[in-house]
C-alpha cells in the first residue's frame, strides 16, 4: 500500500490528523468515509476536496465510503454557520441524494472487488430509530459539557443555536459508530470545520464499543486574497452542467491566480509530484502562457464533464478572444454559445426572413445594432464586421446556411463588440 498520509502532506491536504492515523493506514487496508449533506441537487467544487481525499485513499489501496446524509440533511450542520439552515422536505432530500450519487460515480471506482467504493445513505439506519431510544442508547454517552467545547457550537452561543442543530454532532457521531459496527470503518475524513463532529464519533466508538477510530481533516480552501473558494458573481461553481456550464467551469480554473493554481493543482488533480514540479518549471519560464492554469483546467474539466465538453470549452474560449473559426463556432450548442457571450446584446429575426435572403445592412439597421446605415457601411468598408467569425463586405446577405447549429448568427464589430441574432420560427 502507498503511504496515504505522505501523499496528502505534499499536496497540502492535511489540516488535523489524530495520533495513530498514519500507523493505522500503513498497518492494514482501512475503510474510511466522508459525509456529504444533500442540501442541493448537485455537488459544487467545494465538495471536491473531500472527494479527492476519498480518491487518494482508494488509490493507496484502502476502501472509500461516501455517506450521503439523507437523515442529517434534514437538520443541517451548524458548523461555522451564522444562522440556521432552511429545513428540506424528505422528497427534496431524496431527489438531491439521487443526483449526488450519480456525480460521485465519476470519481470513484465502485467495481473493484478488493476496495470498491460504496455510497450509503444515513437515512437508512436512522429512519426507524425512535427518539427515546436514541437519547437513551447514544445520548447518555456524550455529556453536554463535551458537546459545548466544540468550536462549531461555541461560535453559535451568542446568536443562538436550536436543540435541533445542537444535536447534529450526536447524529454524525452515530453515523461513524454505525459504520464502525457494520463496515469496519475506522477513519472519517472531511473539511477542517468537521473536526469537532468527527471526534465526537471517535469518542462514541471508544465509549460504546471500546474500539479505536481515527480522524483526518483537510484545510478549508480559500483564495490567496482570503475570499471564499468556489464562488463567482453568479454563485457556486457546480458540477452539474445545467447549473454551471462546462465553459464557465473551465474558465473558473483557467482564470485562477498563479498563487492559487499552485495550490489547486496539488489538491484537485492526480498529477504526480514530479509532474507538478515540471509544470511549475515550465510556467516559471513563461508565465504568460499560463501552463499551470491550462493543465489544471483541462484535467478537472475532463474528469467532471468529459473530453468532448472540454474541447468545446477550449473552442469557445478561443472564439471569445478572437482566435476561433466558423467551424469551431458551429460546434457550440446554444447554452454554451450564450455562456461564452453572456451579456452580449441579442436580437430576434424570423427564420423566413433569413431564408429569403436579407441584407446585413438592412437587418442591422432595423434591429438597431448601429446608430445608422451610414455607420454600418463605414464599418463594412473598414473591414471591421464579421459574420460567424468571417469578414464580410457591404453587399453581404444573411442566408439560411449562416444559421449556426445553436440557432443563432453571430455578428462582430472590431475585436470586442458582439451581437447575437436569434433565428426564431
Amino acid at each position: 500500500m502507498a503511504n496515504l498520509v505522505e501523499e496528502l502532506k505534499w499536496r497540502g491536504m492535511i489540516h488535523d490528523i489524530m495520533p495513530g492515523t498514519e500507523e493505522q493506514l500503513n498497518k492494514e487496508v482501512t475503510t474510511a468515509y466522508v459525509g456529504i449533506d444533500p442540501t442541493a441537487d448537485s455537488l459544487h467544487i467545494g465538495h471536491l476536496v473531500s472527494i479527492m481525499l476519498l480518491k487518494h485513499l482508494q488509490m493507496a489501496g484502502h476502501k472509500p465510503l461516501a455517506v450521503v446524509g439523507g437523515a442529517t440533511g434534514m437538520i443541517g450542520d451548524p458548523s461555522f454557520k451564522a444562522a440556521e439552515r432552511k429545513l428540506l422536505t424528505p422528497d427534496e432530500i431524496q431527489h438531491n441524494v439521487s443526483c449526488i450519487k450519480s456525480q460521485l460515480e465519476r470519481f470513484l471506482d465502485f467495481d473493484n472487488p478488493v476496495n470498491g467504493a460504496e455510497i450509503l445513505n444515513n437515512y437508512d439506519w436512522m429512519k426507524d430509530y425512535l427518539f427515546l431510544d436514541f437519547i437513551r442508547d447514544v445520548g447518555k454517552h456524550i455529556t453536554v459539557n463535551y458537546m459545548m467545547t466544540k468550536d462549531s457550537v461555541k461560535k453559535r452561543m451568542e446568536t443562538g443555536i436550536s436543540f435541533t442543530e445542537f444535536s447534529y454532532q450526536l447524529l454524525q457521531g452515530y453515523d461513524f459508530l454505525t459504520l464502525y459496527r457494520t463496515k469496519g470503518c475506522k477513519l472519517q475524513m472531511g473539511g477542517s470545520d468537521q473536526w469537532g463532529n468527527i471526534t465526537t464519533g471517535t469518542e462514541l466508538i471508544r465509549r460504546m464499543e471500546g474500539g479505536e477510530a481515527f480522524a483526518l481533516t483537510c484545510p478549508l480552501i480559500t483564495k490567496a486574497d482570503g475570499t471564499k473558494f468556489g464562488k463567482t458573481e453568479g454563485g457556486n461553481v457546480w458540477l452539474d452542467a445545467s447549473k454551471t456550464s462546462p465553459y464557465k467551469f473551465y474558465q473558473f480554473w483557467l482564470n485562477c491566480s498563479d498563487v492559487d493554481t499552485a495550490r489547486y493543482i496539488r489538491i484537485f488533480t492526480l498529477f504526480t509530484k514530479e509532474e507538478v514540479e515540471e509544470l511549475e518549471r515550465q510556467h516559471a519560464e513563461a508565465p504568460e502562457r499560463r501552463v499551470l492554469q491550462k493543465a489544471l483546467a483541462e484535467d478537472i474539466t475532463v474528469r467532471v464533464h468529459g473530453k468532448e465538453a472540454y474541447d468545446s470549452a477550449v473552442a469557445a474560449s478561443e472564439l471569445l478572444f478572437g482566435k476561433g473559426t466558423t467551424e469551431q463556432l458551429n460546434t457550440l450548442d446554444r447554452d454554451t454559445l450564450l455562456s461564452v457571450f453572456e451579456g452580449v446584446p441579442q436580437y430576434n429575426v424570423s427564420r423566413s426572413t433569413i431564408e429569403a435572403g436579407a441584407s446585413l445592412i438592412d437587418v442591422a439597421a432595423e434591429l438597431g445594432m448601429f446608430a445608422s446605415k451610414g455607420e454600418i457601411r463605414r464599418e463594412l468598408k473598414q473591414n471591421s464586421i464579421s459574420v460567424n467569425k468571417q469578414k464580410v463586405g457591404e453587399a453581404h446577405m444573411l442566408t439560411a446556411d449562416q444559421i449556426l447549429n445553436s440557432g443563432c448568427i453571430l455578428i462582430q464589430k472590431g475585436k470586442k463588440n458582439y451581437y447575437i441574432i436569434n433565428v426564431i420560427q
